[in-house]
């Protein structure tokens, strides 16, 4: 269990100075109404997570990058600020990010020495009400402080935020906590000779694989739901 922390200036004062060096603007107008996810088939987009504590899990070799980075694109596209907290097992590699459209230059990314530090960077960055999109790379930590899920969720809903939590464990396994709204898995499938199309593979186009989101709850919906889409791999991969 993580020791209380009761003077945040003192014990992290490292991370306190990194934070504040972020360039941190007002949070823009939005058009709730039309953001705000509609009734109909739900999707993987930042309307569909606004205002939750969302996790997505996945076990090694999965596509919780390119769904995390999907939602990251359409943050910007909505003309939202998006942060990115890890710590030095981060899954963000920043060509990746660039290859799925997402602009680096307006991405804060911040990378911490300590995991149990990861979810309390990315309150104070919620806390800001600068953000629409908080992505917090928990990686094999996993674990969150209840009280800090409350503070995280509470700023979620009050500046009508997404607060992404990445962690690597099984479906079998239980959430971050019941304060989470959604949880989904990420799962990867290699496609095969058939599926894939042969003009794309013959030109050395890589290979492609289904990447596949497993909604394995979600508590505004009375159906749990799926979304596949097609990626392909860099030139060369076999």
């Amino acid at each position: 269990m993580q020791p209380a922390v009761r003077d945040r200036g003192e014990q992290l004062p490292a991370l306190r100075e990194q934070l504040l060096r972020c360039e941190l603007r007002p949070a823009p107008l939005r058009h709730l109404g039309a953001l705000r996810s509609q009734p109909g088939p739900p999707s993987w987009t930042l309307a569909e997570l606004l205002g939750r504590l969302v996790e997505l899990s996945s076990q090694r070799a999965s596509a919780a990058l390119s769904l995390a980075l999907r939602v990251v694109h359409d943050a910007q596209r909505q003309g939202e600020q998006a942060a990115w907290v890890g710590g030095r097992a981060s899954t963000f590699y920043p060509p990746d990010a660039a290859e799925l459209g997402v602009d680096l230059a307006a991405l804060v990314v911040v990378r911490l020495p300590r995991d149990g530090e990861i979810a309390l960077a990315g309150e104070w960055l919620a806390r800001s009400g600068s953000f629409g999109l908080v992505v917090l790379d928990l990686t094999r930590w996993g674990a969150v402080p209840m009280a800090l899920q409350s503070r995280l969720l509470a700023q979620a809903q009050k500046h009508d935020l997404a607060v992404l939590c990445l962690t690597e464990k099984a479906s079998s396994a239980a959430s971050l906590s019941s304060l989470v709204s959604l949880r989904a898995e990420a799962r990867l499938r290699r496609r095969t000779t058939a599926e894939q199309d042969a003009g794309q593979a013959a030109a050395g186009a890589g290979a492609s694989f289904e990447c596949e989101l497993a909604v394995l709850k979600d508590k505004r919906r009375s159906r749990l739901w799926s979304q596949v889409e097609v990626a392909r791999g860099t030139p060369g991969l076999r």
